[in-house]
């Protein structure tokens, strides 16, 4: 039998117990188990370590030279696992960084960021629809940060559990077709789309209920949703099968415009979520603030977005 840290334990316990019963308490082992052991350790080590008497047992010569190596080397061992795990988190924090996101342009624009900020990392990104999906994996400690939204003043999900920080709040657009009857005023009444069929990207959220209301507000009920994938919604508005519903920032497109719609009857909002123990303020902080220079980018090259931002006074939010 060779040698292992786990018999220098033993060992170490059994001394300090002064007494094989004690010992095998302390160590959750019947005494038989104990002393079976022991004398296996002993055999590897070549003589007797403890002396057993009425009151217990003590030390031999040999198991005095043992007891002050396991000494040194336990607490050695110790410290270095604990400075390994320290090392291994620090490598990991530096050289790692797992993004998740709905999609939209903010993920891509956010990678290149960080990517200039942090050459030495390692970025890898998980795209979803599915805000839910995106919580469960921040809670889980299967992503660092996420970049999702919500309808209007929603509570994001996992908000009870996860740290979420507003990065911009942005009106929903309408795509339409370049040839649209619609196509070429400054914005869109809803109404005026009350016989269109309609795109948009699946969620889970409270979206779809908030357009049907906006609808309802308008005096019509939407005729057909395809709830599909955001390649096969611009293609379903090129060809003119339906008008989408996208974000201000979504970028340009050939074949289609984006409008806004009057009054601004729904808004999204932009979310950084994390989990407060997996990360340091500090690089929440960063990657917030590089979240935030994603968006405005997004913004700046949307021309459509530009004009309403200019006519809204300044912001996402249409306040001053």
């Amino acid at each position: 039998m060779e040698l292992e840290l786990r018999h220098l334990k033993t060992v170490r316990t059994i001394a300090e117990a002064g007494s094989l019963t004690r010992a095998a308490t302390v160590l959750g082992l019947a005494q038989p188990a104990l002393s079976a052991q022991l004398r296996r350790i002993e055999r590897a080590l070549g003589g007797q370590l403890f002396e057993r008497g009425r009151h217990g047992v003590r030390a031999t010569a040999l198991g005095e030279l043992v007891l002050d190596r396991a000494r040194l080397v336990l607490p050695a061992v110790s410290e270095l696992q604990q400075e390994a795990a320290r090392f291994a988190r620090a490598r990991r924090a530096a050289q790692w960084l797992r993004l998740g996101a709905t999609h939209g342009p903010l993920l891509g624009a956010l990678v290149d960021l960080l990517a200039d900020a942090a050459p030495d990392a390692q970025l890898t990104t998980h795209a979803s629809w599915s805000e839910r999906e995106l919580a469960t994996l921040l809670a889980d400690g299967r992503l660092d940060f996420a970049v999702a939204g919500t309808c209007g003043t929603a509570a994001p999900p996992g908000a009870e559990s996860l740290v979420w920080r507003e990065i911009a709040v942005d009106p929903v657009f309408v795509m339409l077709p370049e040839g649209h009857p619609l196509a070429h005023g400054r914005e869109v009444e809803l109404a005026g789309l009350a016989d269109e069929e309609w795109a948009c990207v699946p969620g889970d959220g409270c979206f779809a209920d908030c357009f049907t209301a906006a609808c309802a507000r308008a005096g019509f009920a939407p005729r057909r949703m395809y709830e599909t994938d955001t390649a096969s919604c611009v293609h379903l508005v090129q060809v003119g099968r339906a008008v989408g519903l996208c974000r201000a920032t979504f970028p340009t497109t050939p074949g289609i415009t984006t409008k806004p719609l009057a009054d601004t009857p729904l808004a999204w909002r932009h979310l950084l979520g994390w989990h407060p123990a997996t990360q340091r303020p500090d690089t929440a902080a960063t990657v917030l603030a590089q979240a935030r220079t994603a968006h405005a980018g997004a913004a700046a090259r949307s021309h459509s977005y530009a004009d309403w931002l200019t006519t809204a006074g300044g912001r996402p939010d249409g306040t001053a």
